[in-house]
Order: C-alpha cells, then sequence, then structure tokens
C-alpha cells in the first residue's frame, strides 16, 4: 500500500513539471511572435519609400559631399544588329549592368527573419544618368527597370538598350574588313573629382567573355573583341568620369564572294577570252558591250553599298571600275 501510494505521488510531480514546462513554453512563444515582421513589406515599409517623396529620386545619395559615389559597370553584348556603310552607323543591342551604394537605405536583417534583399522599381531611388556619346538613336527597354537592393545598402540593376551610334568604317578591304566601333557612357551631371565616378567591376576579359557566351546572332558581322578604356573628360573645368567600350568585329564575306567577286572575276576571264579568241570584230564588239553592261550593274550594286565619300576606296571597287 505504501509503494502504491508513492508511485501516485511521483506520476503527479510528473505531470506537474511537464504541465509548467508546457505552459512555460506556451508564454515565451506568445510573447516572441509579435516581435517579428517576416514580410517585404515590412522592409519596404521600415524604408519609408512613398511615391509622393521625390527627394530619395534626385538627390546624389552620399553622407561624404567631398568622396565621389562610385558605380560599377559591367557591359556585355548580345547582338549586333545592323551595320548601315552610307550613313556610318552601327545598331548595338547589348546589357548595362550598374551597381551603386546608398548609405541611407539600410536595415539590419535580423529584425525582419533575415530578409537581406528586396526587389524595388528603379525609381523608388536615385539611380546614375547614363548618356551613350556616339549615340544618334537609342530604343530602350522598359520591361526591367528594376534593382535588387541588399541590407547594406548596395543597389544592382540590369538594363537592356538597343542603340545606333555613328562609326567611321574603314571600307578599304571590302569586304574582307574588321572594324571597332566605340560606345562611350558617362555622366555629364556629376564631376568626377567630387560627385561620381564609373569603374569596371569586371575585367575586360571577363566582359568578353561573357559577351561571347551569350551573343545571339550569326548574320554578317562576328563579334571579335572588347577592349575597355576609363579616362577623365574635361569640360567647363570640370572633369567627368568615361567609359569607352571598344567593339571589334570581322565582316562574313561569303555572300559578297558568291554575288559580287565571282561574277567580276568571270566578266573579267569572259573580257579576256573574247579580247584573244578567234571572234570576228563584230562578234567581240558585242562582247565588250556585254561586259560593260554587267560591269555596270555589279558597280550600281557596289554603290549602293558602300559610302558616297569615303578617304580610303575599296580596292574591289577601284579594281571594278
Amino acid at each position: 500500500m505504501h509503494s502504491t501510494t508513492c508511485t501516485l505521488i511521483q506520476k503527479q510531480e510528473k505531470m506537474q513539471r511537464a504541465f509548467i514546462a508546457i505552459l512555460t513554453l506556451s508564454l515565451g512563444t506568445a510573447g516572441a511572435a509579435p516581435g517579428y515582421v517576416c514580410t517585404y513589406y515590412d522592409v519596404i515599409k521600415h524604408l519609408n519609400i512613398s511615391s509622393s517623396d521625390k527627394l530619395n529620386t534626385r538627390v546624389l545619395p552620399k553622407r561624404n559631399w567631398k568622396e565621389p559615389l562610385e558605380v560599377k559597370m559591367d557591359f556585355m553584348l548580345m547582338a549586333i544588329l545592323s551595320v548601315v556603310e552610307k550613313l556610318q552607323t552601327v545598331t548595338f543591342y547589348f546589357v548595362l549592368g550598374l551597381e551603386w551604394t546608398n548609405t541611407l537605405v539600410t536595415w539590419d536583417p535580423r529584425d525582419f527573419c533575415n530578409i537581406s534583399k528586396v526587389v524595388l522599381p528603379l525609381d523608388a531611388y536615385w539611380s546614375p544618368p547614363v548618356f551613350f556619346l556616339e549615340e544618334v538613336n537609342e530604343q530602350k527597354s522598359n520591361k526591367l527597370e528594376y534593382s535588387v537592393v541588399t541590407h547594406n545598402g548596395v543597389f544592382n540593376t540590369t538594363l537592356p538598350f538597343q542603340v545606333t551610334v555613328t562609326c567611321s568604317l574603314k571600307i578599304l578591304r571590302f569586304p574582307f574588313d574588321t572594324q571597332t566601333c566605340n560606345i562611350s557612357m558617362a555622366s555629364f551631371l556629376y564631376p568626377a573629382v567630387t560627385d561620381l565616378v564609373t569603374k569596371m567591376r569586371r575585367t575586360p576579359a571577363e566582359m568578353k567573355k561573357m559577351s561571347h557566351t551569350y551573343f545571339l546572332n550569326d548574320g554578317e558581322w562576328k563579334f571579335t573583341n572588347l577592349s575597355i578604356i576609363e579616362y577623365a573628360e574635361k569640360m567647363d573645368d570640370e572633369q567627368f568620369s568615361v567609359t569607352t567600350y571598344m567593339i571589334s568585329m570581322e565582316r562574313r564575306p561569303i555572300l559578297y564572294v558568291l554575288n559580287l567577286i565571282l561574277p567580276t572575276c568571270a566578266l573579267y576571264l569572259l573580257d579576256m577570252a573574247v579580247l584573244f579568241g578567234p571572234s570576228s570584230p563584230e562578234e567581240k564588239i558585242g562582247f565588250q558591250i556585254a561586259i560593260i553592261l554587267g560591269s555596270s550593274m555589279l558597280a550600281v550594286i557596289l554603290n549602293n553599298i558602300l559610302p558616297t565619300s569615303s578617304n580610303e576606296p575599296p580596292v574591289i571597287g577601284i579594281r571594278l571600275y
């Protein structure tokens, strides 16, 4: 009887301890739950983003006005859409990556369930304005105008551009020519010494490799090389940061060989055969007229392709005329 009573007392004590443990855990969880905010909305609310507040989008985001803001750039060529020799213009399609730090946009991930990054519209905060110096026409897609913002204030955005630029085309070796065209990017609103400086985020070799990997079209022009130059352009007693991407490309000549060079060679061979062949003078005159007409048609085709004025006319044009 005594042993049975002791067993019951021990069971009651165990049940009491278990009940106290469960109650303590429940109270602790109930007290901690309101302290957690686990949505992107809470992060955006903490950043105090308002569509009516235009100050964040218009003012250069830096605390020390003496130190320039550093904008890191990536360049990836996607396609060479067109080359117009007569107008001396080239249309490129490329992707431009930008990275900069806004020290006014920060939060502690531990306060938001370890949320360390959010995606925001590009116009929610200031973004670096970019100008293309050689540009004559631009078509920019608005589908990707968003930026990834990390908790330490680093902004990352990727923008696709379709830009037509002027390019001095050297056509001496047409159609076996290679061309180098520049895309220079600058921001002439902010001097480089005090406000804004642009730098490369990757090496030229890495950007060239990425461009070769994701190059889209396999048309007349083959992308061969990418070089990058960084320098300061002086304007109105101020220096501005400029980054120039030098794109080298090579023409695929097979179309012109089949449609222009081979017919020209055939006409010359026919001319030689008629000249030294046993034909009457009347037949030779008729053949010569046919050859002149054929050469004139090829000259018209070549004239429609090449620029109207050039310091170095193509060798094939000189031979044809």
